[in-house]
């Protein structure tokens, strides 16, 4: 009897053994799959960005700008994705690859080209909204200013996103104020200026964001906090936090191109 119990105890044992080491294996393929499928989407868009990149040239100043800022991104995007070994990261190259998309984007649109299939959006960009008619703002004794059309004037484009922890409005703008806010350094504190009259400014003439288009009146702060720290930015990568790449399915997207 005691023999027929230890076996029953064995065989219970046992069983559990199995089923944990079974559950072991199945998160581990699961963790695997989800792994491989963000790497697949991360090379998928930073091919079609090189595509683009490598075969247009640009015709005038605003469409050579938008080129180079895509190139920028491309070559973010390559040093991202050789140092990528996570889901997580594998999402940031999509994230960046887009941006630099929406960059061809607008250069295609600057030289009269068909701008191509429309891009995956994000929760900033939607927030931010586009502009919808040229503004000029005055920021310590220079003008700057934007519009939703390309000019000699307007030929540094931006995709709309969150700046300084701002949503700005895509559009095309006198100069890439933003930059230095976005890789920190000595000119972040004149970029934050700029920025705090752009949002008065320009938050009026956006289009197809909450904030920026409707929202201005309630409760929203156009002041900014010289005490902001950019330094944590990944001057290597873009703004596009929030959106999320994995399990999109670019399969074909830009096939037209």
């Amino acid at each position: 009897m005691e023999d027929v119990e230890l076996l029953l105890i064995l065989l219970v044992v046992g069983g559990l053994i199995a089923l944990v080491a079974t559950r072991g294996r199945g998160r581990g393929t699961s963790a695997q799959s989800q792994l491989g499928d963000a790497e697949a989407e991360a090379r998928r868009w930073y091919e079609r960005l090189g595509g683009q990149v490598l075969n247009l040239v640009g015709s005038d100043e605003p469409s050579k700008q938008a080129l180079a800022d895509a190139a920028e991104r491309y070559t973010a995007a390559g040093s991202q994705l050789d140092q990528a070994t996570s889901a997580p990261q594998y999402r940031l190259v999509t994230d960046t690859a887009l941006e630099g998309l929406y960059y061809v984007r607008a250069a295609r649109t600057a030289m009269g080209m068909d701008p191509g299939p429309e891009l995956p959006g994000s929760a900033e960009r939607a927030r931010a909204g586009e502009l919808a008619s040229t503004r000029e703002v005055d920021v310590d004794g220079r003008s700057v200013t934007g519009s939703p059309q390309p000019s000699a004037q307007n030929n540094h484009y931006y995709p709309g996103g969150m700046v300084g922890g701002r949503p700005v409005p895509a559009g095309w703008y006198s100069e890439p104020w933003w930059k230095p806010m976005l890789l920190g350094g000595v000119g972040a504190f004149g970029g934050m200026m700029v920025a705090s009259a752009l949002f008065s400014g320009f938050g009026a003439a956006a289009v197809g964001g909450g904030a920026m288009a409707g929202d201005m009146g309630g409760g929203f702060d156009p002041g900014m906090d010289p005490g902001m720290d950019p330094g944590g930015f990944d001057g290597g990568g873009f703004d596009g936090g929030g959106f999320d790449g994995g399990g999109f399915d670019g399969g074909g997207f830009f096939d037209g191109w």
